[in-house]
C-alpha cells in the first residue's frame, strides 16, 4: 500500500510565517508537521510515499533528502546521535513527488496521486491533523480495511457549534467488525453543511484508506464552495457503488491547521518529552499562577 500527503494548500490561516514557508514544515517542537503523519504510515509498514506538493513547497523535498553537510559537520563536533536522527529522516522508506499545480480543493489533490498509485487501494493522510494514539490512528484503518478489503475514514464527533466545519458522516453502526472501536457503515457524508441541516456529528477526520475507484468518482465530482472538488463529495458518491466504512478512532486528536490546535499539540507534545518536559510543566504551573485572579481588593 501506498500513502498519500496532500501538501499544496496556501496555508493562510499561519500567513505571515507561511508566505515562504511550507505550513506542512512548521515545527511541533523540534519536527515538522508532515514527518509526524509519514512517521504514523511508517509505523503502520508503509514504505511507499506520495506526496501531492505545489509552488513553493520544496522546502518538504529537501527535509526527506539526504544533507551530507550538515550530518560530517555534526559528527565533527560529536553529536554522533543527532547526526543519526538526520540520517533517518527519509531512511527506510521511498519517496514520490507530484504536482498540484492548481490548489482546487482536497479531492483534486488526491486525484494528482493517480498515475503513481495505480489499481490498489491507499491511505491518505492529512498533515493538518495530528493524532497521537496507540495504536495510530491509520493503523485502527488498517485493522478494518484488512476485514472488508473496503474504503475506511477516521471519524470522531464534534461540538454541535463545529459542525459546519467538517464533512459530516451518518449511517449505522456494525456490529460483526472488530478493530476495538465502534465502526460505522457510511450511508451519507456531507461537506461542512449549513447549521441545523443535519442531525449527525461524526465528522470525518484525516485519515483515509480508499478504494483506487475513488479517482473515477472525483473526476466525476463538479466543484462546490469556493470552485473546490471536495473528497466528502466523491466519497459520498462511492457510497453508492460500494460499502465505505468509518471508525471512531482511539487517541488524541489536534486540528493544527488551527493557531490555537497548532499550539495545543505542541504543549502536549513538549510535556511527553522527557528532555524538557518538567522544566516545561514548572514554567507553565509558574505562569499559571502569575495569572491567577487575586480577586476583590
Amino acid at each position: 500500500m501506498k500513502a498519500v500527503f496532500p501538501a499544496a494548500g496556501l496555508g493562510t490561516r499561519f500567513l505571515p510565517a507561511t508566505k515562504a514557508m511550507p505550513k506542512e514544515m512548521l515545527p511541533l517542537v523540534d519536527t515538522p508537521l508532515i514527518q509526524y503523519v509519514v512517521d504514523e504510515a511508517y509505523r503502520s509498514d508503509i514504505r511507499q510515499m506520495v506526496v501531492v506538493t505545489g509552488r513553493g513547497k520544496t522546502a518538504i523535498e529537501d527535509h526527506f533528502d539526504t544533507n551530507f553537510e550538515i550530518e560530517h559537520h555534526l559528527r565533527n563536533q560529536g553529536k554522533d546521535k543527532l547526526a543519526d536522527t538526520i540520517h533517518s529522516i527519509g531512511d527506510g522508506w521511498s519517496m514520490a513527488y507530484v504536482r498540484q499545480h492548481e490548489a482546487l480543493g482536497l479531492g483534486h489533490a488526491v486525484l494528482q496521486a493517480e498515475p503513481v498509485i495505480g489499481s490498489e487501494a491507499f491511505a491518505v493522510l492529512l498533515a493538518d491533523d495530528v493524532i497521537i494514539g496507540d495504536p495510530s490512528c491509520l493503523a485502527q484503518l488498517l485493522t478494518i480495511h484488512e476485514q472488508t478489503g473496503e474504503s475506511v475514514v477516521a471519524l470522531m464527533e464534534v461540538p454541535e457549534a463545529q459542525v459546519s466545519s467538517y464533512g459530516i458522516a451518518s449511517g449505522e453502526v456494525v456490529s460483526d467488525l472488530h478493530g476495538g472501536r465502534p465502526v460505522m457503515r457510511i450511508r451519507q457524508v456531507v461537506e461542512k453543511p449549513l447549521k441545523g441541516t443535519v442531525s449527525s456529528r461524526i465528522a470525518v477526520i484525516g485519515r483515509y484508506i480508499l478504494q483506487e475507484s475513488i479517482f473515477s468518482h472525483i473526476k466525476r465530482t463538479t466543484r462546490g464552495r469556493n470552485g473546490e472538488i471536495q473528497l466528502t463529495d466523491a466519497i459520498q458518491s462511492l457510497t453508492d457503488e460500494r460499502p465505505v466504512y468509518g471508525v471512531l478512532f482511539s487517541g488524541r486528536r489536534y486540528d493544527a491547521g488551527d493557531k490555537l490546535g497548532f499550539l495545543k499539540a505542541s504543549l502536549d507534545i513538549a510535556l511527553n518529552r522527557s528532555d524538557i518536559g518538567p522544566e516545561l510543566a514548572l514554567y507553565l504551573r509558574t505562569l499559571a499562577a502569575s495569572h491567577a485572579p487575586t480577586g476583590p481588593m
